[in-house]
């Protein structure tokens, strides 16, 4: 069983900026049951364009007869603060002005999403969550939540991410967003504004989901002949006129911009002693030909978290690995899942 709702916090949620929004909004999907302990809840952490709809946009892993089935488990999806499917974002109304906040809109972070998910989790009367898991910036998100919130989490699933936005990722976003400022009617305030812009971002972020080898597996030209028209330049100008049917270039503006606030040591001791703090069983899983989250970067998060475990997984799809290669997670999960239960069974036997 499906529920989508939204809950309005209608006490003013103060932004870690300082910033301020009213009535902040956060659209979320359940699927199954809250069993009585309270103690079958997955939460999944979504990446940048996605929604709450987990069982859509992450199949495989989420569904009826996967590892993570609503028969067996309370599973939890919230759309993220900035997002374009129906929580509070640029184009929601501001209270101030009565109109849409379009580049009004106050820059959220991904510890501010952390803070909405953890006010729906109070709402929803969850005080604990089985298993946390998300990839990309949905696992900015996870691991931000273990460390602010270290005895909530029992298994923690982290995917193709990192504890700290580098150089280069942010280098691509502003190369994003460069091309979305360059569009005129990004600055008009309509729905609609920075639509051509947003198409040249999605071919650029195309680049750094993908691989060398998945673009030779399926844009490769059957003929010698052709001087033009090739299947990847169709390829781009596809994939960027279908992000601009279902999102906006606002929300992706300011989403690019919480993924490059994402540093788990700011206003903290240091990086390693925040990821030092989470108490979690964590599985840490990299893609091996990630361009935009190389795979150092969950070494780095499995080396400072105590006990983690890590997988590398083998890809052609690079990034965007971490959504396809789902028959090699739900093995790697399942495993790592099964393995700490027995941990705390043993755990659990030794203290008695």
């Amino acid at each position: 069983m499906s529920t989508t709702s939204t809950y309005t916090h209608t006490k003013v949620f103060k932004l870690e900026s300082g910033k301020k929004l009213r009535k902040v909004e956060l659209a979320y999907q359940t699927y199954g049951k809250l069993n009585a302990k309270k103690d079958n809840v997955i939460w999944a952490c979504h990446a940048l364009t996605a929604n709450a709809d987990v069982l859509d946009w992450w199949k495989g892993l989420f569904g009826n007869n996967d590892l993570f089935n609503p028969e067996e488990h309370f599973i939890i999806c919230a759309n993220v603060l900035s997002s374009h499917y129906g929580s509070t974002s640029p184009l929601s109304i501001n209270p101030t002005t009565g109109l849409p906040y379009y580049l009004a809109f106050p820059e959220v972070t991904i510890r501010d999403m952390v803070a909405a998910h953890r006010l729906l989790a109070a709402h929803l009367g969850i005080e604990e969550i089985k298993v946390l898991i998300g990839g990309s910036l949905g696992g900015q998100q996870a691991v931000e939540w273990a460390i602010e919130e270290p005895s909530t989490i029992q298994n923690l699933i982290l995917v193709a991410t990192n504890a700290v936005h580098s150089p280069w990722g942010i280098a691509f976003n502003e190369s994003q967003r460069l091309a979305i400022s360059s569009d005129r009617s990004f600055y008009a305030n309509k729905p609609d504004g920075g639509l051509k812009g947003l198409k040249t971002a999605r071919s650029i972020a195309l680049l750094s989901y993908r691989s060398y080898d998945a673009y030779t597996a399926t844009q490769l030209e059957s003929v010698n002949e052709k001087t033009g028209s090739f299947r990847a330049s169709s390829y781009q100008n596809y994939q960027g006129e279908k992000l601009c049917n279902r999102f906006n270039a606002y929300s992706y503006w300011y989403l690019s911009k919480a993924m490059d606030s994402h540093n788990v040591g700011r206003n903290r001791t240091s990086i390693t002693d925040a990821l030092g703090s989470i108490k979690a069983n964590t599985l840490v899983i990299g893609i091996e030909n990630d361009v935009l989250f190389p795979i150092s970067e969950q070494q780095f998060l499995s080396k400072h978290i105590p006990d983690a475990e890590f997988y590398s997984v083998k890809s052609a799809y690079g990034h965007d690995g971490f959504l396809i290669e789902t028959d090699v997670l739900t093995n790697v999960i399942g495993n790592f899942l099964k393995e700490s239960t027995n941990k705390k069974i043993i755990k659990l036997h030794k203290t008695a």
